[in-house]
């Protein structure tokens, strides 16, 4: 029976059985030898994660199943090694036309951090009173004969604080990103709120620089207050599934068409709010220009990314995130010179059609044309490239441009993100990501309530624009401590590092001012409320400082590790996840603050569940950016801290990989092609 088993398996028979394509998440064996190499520096250094070496490349886009038919045979695995081979070929950042390309997807940052914290002003909640009562005046006092009329409740029932409806008692904090509506100050004396908004008419004390809002303007107070809620939704929700769909068709049909249609229809709907008749018609296009406004945050995110060499990445985009807090901070000034929403609402537009000039200007991406094999196209790109960086033929050293004439032939192969199910590492790697980007923008609605909410009386913190500036202060110095920790940490030590402090943060504030609360009760403790809401705001800080290094870092992480060819379809569903987590903000104030201490526990829940899923997380620093989805495949876990010399991996080698009983299939056509001492995450044994 033996002999039997041994002559089956060397003949290819039943004892040899291989398993059918993707199944499972596995790769068959013709798509794991068809891994091009990630790149990277020749020769081992220590404490750095070296990449794979070349394999023989059956398979280049992805394997079979992406998109058209071409032929059996991959490309040349020079061609695949894009920042190996073709971007020092066109000079990397060095040429003025790839800096040129750069500084314009900076410029945009700007408008869209206009769009993004526009919410804010739009939609603050006033201050309201009856039309006639006069502010803060008694209203039995001032009713006289000609101001009967606004009232419809019997003057025994109004008190000196009509001026206040019961939107006054909701909490104003908005999304997670950074522009968070302040609350507004209680009145001294509440009275009915019932009999507080039986009014015909109202007067309005606008705080953040307006003459008029979209609530004065159709007065949404009182019974109408949730209306406010529903129109921060629409554009939330419109992002959302912006981010979803623009992210798969620019995987598809490129970056270039998504952003220039996304231009085109956010100056359609965007100026088209200006004019809005009533409120319905209002939120309706604010979906609307969130749909189109998520395409062109999208794309030139994508585009920033694949235009960078390894070492750029991270502070290029950086610089554009910095570029869109500069709109944040120079939006109250924007709203004070407009003084009317509808004016703000087309200068924040306008300036998109500065756009337009990038359907003559903007290419179309040359890594996404190399990763798809659209060679065709790619060789005209490369030529442009050159002819602008007045380069000369003979700089092309590692003969990209012959290799690129014999792959003219080749049909393109497209790779839609639904192939990612198929992937052994890859989707696990996107699915820790959206959930770390879901709880960081989550759960920094709860510290920022926390800190700006009723339960916490600052006089500081009872002005808009102390509030507005508090919150942006705090994203900017979460951004700036992103660019120290991830230069020493990396990308995965950072995550974790702020996921940990994220953590600290929530649950000290909900367990340790339960407790001091409990201890302040006895006379003898000698703590007292202001030391609680002290914690309480400390521990708000170091949170939305936390959380928001924890959203933007994810979302940079997911553009990093996800192959070219389905890129945009990853950073689309970890930055819908992001709006998730945005959108439980006006959740909670729709339904009046109900269930904000189980939001708070259940996120904090989830800051512990990250903290364990990051360290399956690769690292992605210093390493090239995957075309395919075989190289996203091998971008697999490494050891978080560097092994010293000497000091033997923990991580099998692939001649052991061979005998684990998970990838068995896989590992033999890709162990053959490797050197013996060759570990699973691409280190060499010392």
């Amino acid at each position: 029976m033996a002999i039997d088993r041994r002559r089956e398996a060397a003949s290819g028979g039943p004892g040899r059985h291989q398993p059918p394509a993707e199944e499972n998440g596995s790769l068959p064996p013709g798509d794991a030898a068809a891994s091009s190499p990630l790149g990277g520096r020749s020769g081992p250094s220590d404490g750095e994660i070296q990449s794979l070496p070349p394999l023989p490349a059956a398979l280049a886009a992805g394997g079979p199943h992406s998109g058209c038919c071409g032929s059996a045979s991959a490309p040349s695995t020079l061609l695949l090694d894009y920042d190996g081979s073709v971007l020092p070929f066109l000079g990397g950042l060095g040429g003025g036309y790839q800096r040129t390309l750069v500084l314009l997807t900076w410029i945009p940052a700007l408008f869209i951090g206009f769009s993004q914290f526009s919410d804010s002003f739009l939609l603050d909640q006033p201050n309201f009173w009856c039309r006639g009562a006069g502010k803060g005046v008694a209203v039995t006092d001032r009713w006289g004969a000609g101001d009967m009329g606004n009232w419809s409740g019997p003057p025994a029932t109004t008190t000196s604080t009509a001026a206040w409806g019961a939107a006054s008692n909701r909490s104003n904090s908005s999304d997670a990103e950074g522009g968070d509506m302040p609350p507004l100050p209680s009145p001294p004396d509440k009275g009915d709120n019932a009999s507080n908004c039986d009014c015909h008419a109202w007067d309005y004390g606008i705080r953040t620089g307006l003459v008029q809002n979209v609530v004065s303007k159709w007065d949404l107070v009182c019974d109408n207050a949730w209306k406010v809620h529903i129109a921060k939704f629409s554009l939330l929700v419109g992002l959302i599934f912006g981010y979803l769909i623009t992210g798969c068709i620019a995987d598809w049909v490129g970056r270039r068409p998504v952003l220039l249609f996304s231009i085109i229809f956010i100056l359609i709907f965007g100026l088209t709010v200006a004019l809005s008749v009533n409120v319905t018609m209002f939120s309706t296009l604010r979906f609307f220009e969130g749909f189109c406004l998520a395409g062109i945050i999208l794309t030139l995110y994508a585009l920033r990314i694949e235009l960078c060499p390894p070492e750029k990445r991270f502070m290029i985009t950086m610089v554009a995130s910095f570029v869109a807090m500069a709109g944040q901070f120079l939006m109250p000034g924007l709203a004070a010179l407009c003084r009317d929403w509808q004016v703000l609402q087309a200068l924040i537009i306008c300036p998109f059609l500065l756009m337009l000039l990038y359907w003559s200007i903007f290419p179309e991406s040359l890594r996404w044309l190399m990763a798809t094999q659209q060679f065709e196209a790619a060789k005209k790109l490369i030529l442009h490239f050159t002819q602008k960086n007045h380069m000369s033929p003979e700089s092309d050293i590692k003969g990209v441009m012959p290799e690129l004439e014999k792959e003219l032939s080749r049909r393109p192969k497209k790779v839609c993100i639904v192939k990612v199910v198929g992937t052994r590492n890859l989707w696990k790697n996107i699915v820790v990501l959206c959930v770390n980007s879901l709880t960081g923008f989550g759960i920094h609605h709860c510290f920022a309530r926390s800190m700006m909410g009723h339960e916490v009386k600052v006089p500081l913190l009872e002005n808009f624009y102390a509030d507005y500036y508090t919150t942006a202060g705090i994203a900017l110095a979460s951004c700036l401590a992103m660019c120290v920790v991830v230069r020493f940490l990396g990308r995965r030590g950072g995550l974790l590092l702020f996921m940990i402090l994220t953590a600290l943060a929530s649950l000290l504030q909900l367990g340790l001012l339960n407790l001091i609360g409990k201890y302040s009760q006895h006379p003898d403790s000698g703590m007292s409320d202001s030391v609680k809401d002290k914690f309480s705001i400390t521990f708000s800080i170091v949170g939305m400082f936390a959380s928001h290094a924890v959203g933007s870092l994810s979302v940079f992480f997911c553009a990093e590790i996800t192959p070219t060819v389905i890129r945009c379809g990853g950073l689309g569903l970890v930055l819908a996840s992001a709006g998730f987590g945005m959108l439980t903000a006006p959740i909670i104030e729709l339904h009046n603050q109900k269930g904000y201490f189980l939001h708070h526990i259940i996120f904090a829940c989830c800051t512990l569940i990250c903290i364990i899923c990051i360290l399956l997380l690769p690292e992605s620093r210093h390493q090239n950016l995957p075309e395919n989805i075989s190289n996203g495949e091998h971008y697999t876990r490494q050891p978080l801290l560097p092994h010293k010399k000497g000091e033997q991996p923990l991580l099998l080698t692939n001649a052991e990989l061979k005998d684990y009983s998970g990838l068995h299939d896989a590992a033999m056509a890709a162990g053959d092609a490797l050197p013996e001492g060759t570990t699973a995450n691409g280190r060499k044994a010392m």
